[in-house]
């Protein structure tokens, strides 16, 4: 399958790579010759003036168009953070438009959510697959643990896309260890056996890469030319023994 030109990318958990694997999806989709735009519709945990998620993003990948809808300081859910600030979020036509607007300009739209599928995004409860719902022609990539714990949250959220109707463009493991122990490496063939593609592994600190390396390894880890060209075969190079080294 080819990727849609809008892509959102959520997690099985908080903190197992999303920001990275945003990252890797457009440096991949740029290196193939595609313009990418990157959308955070709430950042939570970042202070004004910092970075962020999206300029981690533009550090990693060089995608000048970085966009957030919302930004909270506290490190709590979005709509936790936003009482506590004494904020109001978003609503989600906010967010759809925003995407719209960007895909009109760009070849790929990506997505990041903020936690999980179903953290709320917004005041009226709706969650980063309600944003799917909202934008026809759009897929979700989901990004994964490595260890112990991560084929029930896998299974988890891939049954809650597909009870939504939602279309699951891929697998990836977040952060693929120097030294993967069985665990790992049973729960790696465990996912590369399921019907929604194992897109790839990423290294464990390849955000501390330079931007350059990143650039150029991301295409690799990820495997991404077979779904960016339709070839449903696993690709050549995504074995284990290149895909965990950085």
């Amino acid at each position: 399958m080819r990727l849609p030109a809008v892509v959102l990318v959520t997690g099985t958990d908080t903190d197992v790579g999303k920001t990275l694997t945003t990252a890797a999806l457009a440096a991949a989709l740029q290196a193939d010759g595609a313009s990418v735009a990157v959308y955070k519709p709430v950042q939570t945990g970042v202070a004004a003036g910092d970075g962020g998620d999206m300029g981690e993003v533009r550090r990693l990948a060089g995608t000048r168009d970085c966009l957030e809808g919302a930004r909270l300081a506290l490190p709590m859910a979005p709509v936790a953070a936003a009482f506590r600030e004494s904020t109001t979020l978003p609503a989600l036509a906010v967010h759809v438009a925003t995407v719209q607007s960007l895909a009109a300009g760009h070849d790929h739209v990506l997505v990041e959510g903020a936690g999980g599928l179903l953290v709320e995004l917004d005041h009226d409860g709706n969650t980063i697959a309600d944003l799917a719902l909202a934008l026809p022609d759009s897929a979700v990539v989901v990004v994964c643990r490595s260890g112990l714990g991560t084929l029930n949250h896998t299974l988890l959220t891939l049954e809650a896309l597909g009870a939504r109707g939602l279309n699951a463009a891929g697998l990836v493991i977040g952060a693929w260890p120097h030294e993967p122990g069985a665990v790992e490496l049973d729960n790696e063939e465990f996912l590369s056996r399921l019907a929604v593609p194992l897109l790839g592994c990423l290294p464990e600190q390849a955000s501390l890469l330079p931007g350059q390396h990143f650039l150029a390894s991301a295409p690799e880890w990820l495997g991404i030319w077979a779904t960016l060209r339709g070839n449903e075969e696993r690709p050549a190079g995504l074995g284990r023994t290149t895909k965990r080294n950085i």
